[in-house]
């Protein structure tokens, strides 16, 4: 019954070979491996006005845009140096293997649990995001949020373990139908206030000139909220193995296009909120407000404020799908090299990690009810473990060019060199301005995953060791050898021909001594087998000689 319930949910199981149809092209690579970095679009700028308004009032759309601009700039930055890696690493694994094979093995780990963190806190950031998008056009739905929450990873875990190339037809077409909505309320509304629109300007409360240190204290603050449009960017060179050949061509062109939609979203949603100036809060979300005033009334209208709220619903929900991508493959690589448990590189009936899948969705979902789906309070720890893989990894490329040079390597090595510092700097302040909202937990989490890491590679290192042969060891080979002796024990309820069947088998593999088992309740019973047993063992088994030899007897025992 499992089976078949089991077949239902997932499909039927595929043979490896189905493998090479698995994998994916630009199409729906770009879908499955960017929706994170793009869904971002719908919660980082929000999260930036949410600092700000109340800390420097009418003052924070003037530095929402300097602000968007430099996260724009660090996307530049990233686009051009993980280009380098999925040219480098063709094999997947990202800053995982960039850092352990260039920086060392300590490195590597810690980039592992890094990307690890990020991509749980993807799916538990992600789907809270959709959930209070969606609560926003639908108030009555609040107080069921994260039963909502719940019920949606473990339906993104159901659609990823069907596989990849089924996985990328469910949760493409919404990806590419968020890109269409946002990209046409941008259109409409720079078209708005070129036309002279008067936007409806907010109710702010004033607040008293911020002296210098102050401000730009919030200013960190908020830039670090808003790194958050940065995430998921490294998931594409963790993920190379998972395009068609030549997989690096693919990988690389959907990086290039992933961070070309992020630049017309990001910075096209940041000037409109900037000119219509939108007070985002608890219960309305930015790019809502910002459709109501952009599309406004009338049948049209309402169709596109509601294809809005929508589309950003199922964009922030099916983000978290670029970790069910990521992770998976990420733990594979690092499991197969003994610093994970070995469970976790094997492929399912569908060709997915199945393993890695369950795994994250169980994480996430206690993530989502200890903080009860409140992304302001998760926005805390997220970031902080993305840039700390992109720091190691910058810094690993950059050793590689010193190390091994070519062509063009000066070029190269100052690309991942600026992108190192720049990364590195950035951890630092969302380390300190975000440590009190939760980034301590991540501080210490990440050292804990990554000792986890070394003591597990420990472990099978040490039964490694313990099963490695010596070369005495291969005297077992040698027929003459009696160190070790076969018992075997047969458990029969009868004599029949299963029985007899099992106990030539017992012969043919014992060479010491045989003794069959029998469980009998009923004493007659049990003489009566003994009697069979003993007429059959002398005809058919018995007792005759072989090679001067008496051949193993099997001693009957009852209980």
């Amino acid at each position: 019954m499992f089976k078949s319930l089991k077949t239902i949910l997932v499909g039927k199981p595929l043979d490896n070979e189905a493998i090479k149809d698995e994998k994916i092209g630009v199409l729906w690579g770009l879908p499955i491996l960017s929706s994170d970095a793009i869904s971002s679009v719908a919660y980082a700028g929000q999260e930036m006005l949410i600092v700000l308004i109340p800390a420097i009032g009418m003052m924070a759309y003037g530095q929402l845009t300097l602000l968007s601009a430099a996260i724009i700039g660090l996307l530049f930055i990233l686009t051009l140096s993980y280009r380098q890696t999925i040219d480098s690493y063709p094999n997947g694994g990202g800053a995982y293997i960039v850092s352990k094979e260039n920086i060392g093995v300590v490195a590597g780990v810690i980039a592992g649990s890094a990307l690890s963190v990020d991509y749980i806190l993807t799916v538990a950031v992600s789907v809270s995001a959709g959930v209070e998008n969606l609560v926003s056009a639908l108030a009555f739905l609040r107080p069921y949020s994260i039963i909502i929450s719940i019920v949606l990873i473990l339906l993104l875990m159901l659609g990823n373990l069907r596989g990849i190339r089924e996985s990328s037809k469910i949760f493409g077409i919404p990806a590419y139908a968020f890109i269409f909505a946002l990209g046409s309320m941008i259109v409409v509304g720079f078209y708005k206030l070129a036309t002279g629109f008067q936007p409806t300007v907010p109710d702010i409360q004033a607040v008293a000139a911020p002296t210098t240190s102050f401000m730009f204290f919030i200013m960190l603050r908020a830039f670090a909220s808003g790194c958050s449009a940065l995430t998921g960017v490294e998931a594409v060179s963790n993920s190379v193995p998972n395009f068609k050949n030549p997989p690096t061509k693919y990988a690389k062109r959907v990086l290039l296009f992933l961070s070309l939609i992020i630049l017309f979203l990001f910075g096209g949603t940041s000037i409109i909120a900037t000119s219509f100036k939108v007070n985002p809060g608890p219960d309305q979300a930015m790019l809502v407000l910002i459709a109501q005033q952009v599309f406004g009334g009338g049948v049209i209208g309402n169709f596109m404020y509601y294809f809005v709220a929508a589309t950003t619903f199922i964009i922030l929900v099916l983000a978290a799908n670029t970790a069910y991508s990521g992770f998976p493959m990420l733990i594979s690589v690092v499991s197969k090299e003994g610093y994970a448990p070995r469970q976790l590189s094997m492929r399912g009936d569908r060709l997915a990690y199945d393993n890695g899948i369950v795994v994250l969705s169980i994480i996430a979902i206690l993530l989502i009810i200890v903080f009860k789906a409140n992304v302001s309070s998760l926005i805390g720890l997220y970031a902080i473990g993305v840039f700390i893989s992109f720091t190691l990894s910058q810094t690993g490329m950059f050793i590689k060019w010193k190390k091994h040079k070519g062509k063009h390597w000066h070029i190269k090595a100052a690309i991942n060199g600026i992108g190192a510092v720049v990364t590195a700097i950035t951890v630092l302040i969302i380390a300190v301005a975000k440590f009190n909202e939760g980034a301590w937990i991540v501080v210490i989490l990440i050292p804990i995953l990554a000792i986890g890491m070394l003591k597990t590679k420990k472990h099978y290192e040490a039964v490694k060791l313990q099963l490695k042969l010596s070369y005495s060891d291969y005297d077992i080979f040698h027929t003459s050898q009696k160190t070790y002796q076969n018992h075997v024990i047969v458990p029969i309820q009868s004599i029949n021909k299963a029985s007899i069947r099992a106990l030539r088998y017992a012969y043919s593999i014992a060479n010491s001594s045989i003794t069959v088992f029998s469980v009998a309740i009923d004493e007659d019973e049990a003489n009566e087998l003994k009697e069979k047993y003993d007429g059959k063992n002398e005809r058919t088994l018995g007792n005759e000689k072989e090679d001067g030899r008496d051949k193993k007897r099997a001693r009957l025992s009852h209980a």
